[in-house]
């Protein structure tokens, strides 16, 4: 019978993977993702409109509403600024990493032997700007599967095949 052993990790050996370099999104994602924000501000805007016109005390509270209604334009542009700033990726030799967040970051790290399926998706407005998203699902279920947005499409399509010969690589 073999015997059990759990040595302990010198933790200062690992590979640091603060140190990767992280490719930012595609300038353009930019485009998009304010086309998705006018999309919901107009019927937002529609919406409190139709409030106003048909109901008789909404009417006395028009400035409260375009107050909120700017606020609130301006929060989300501003937050969905960020957010994209602060999002990145990396395609490493073992794994791919992927930062996200705007309060509180979040890097997710998917090696490459944990990667099931990955999909490539092209969204109408994404589409119109030559990008992508990859869809990368893993193993673990939803919780370690990734989607970056903003990438451009040849890049994209490149990255997905580089994946699919490593999943076949890690299957064999």
């Amino acid at each position: 019978m073999q015997e059990f052993t759990n040595d302990p990790i010198d933790i200062e050996a690992l590979p640091n993977y603060e140190q990767a370099q992280l490719k930012t999104l595609h300038p353009k994602y930019w485009n998009v993702v304010m086309i998705h924000i006018g999309i919901f501000l107009f019927l937002l805007a529609a919406g409190i409109a139709a409030l106003v016109v048909f109901n008789s005390e909404a009417k006395q509270h028009i400035i409260l509403f375009s107050a909120l209604y700017i606020v609130l334009a301006v929060l989300l542009i501003a937050l969905n600024r960020a957010d994209i700033s602060r999002r990145g990726f990396a395609v490493r030799d073992k794994d791919i990493i992927y930062r996200n967040g705007v309060i509180a970051l979040t890097t997710t790290i998917v090696p490459f032997s944990r990667i099931q399926h990955i999909a490539l998706h092209e969204g109408l407005f994404a589409r119109m700007f030559g990008l992508a998203a990859l869809n990368i699902f893993t193993a673990g279920g939803s919780s370690g599967s990734l989607h970056i947005p903003g990438i451009e499409i040849g890049e994209a399509r490149r990255i997905k095949e580089m994946l699919m010969k490593q999943i076949t690589k890690t299957e064999e």
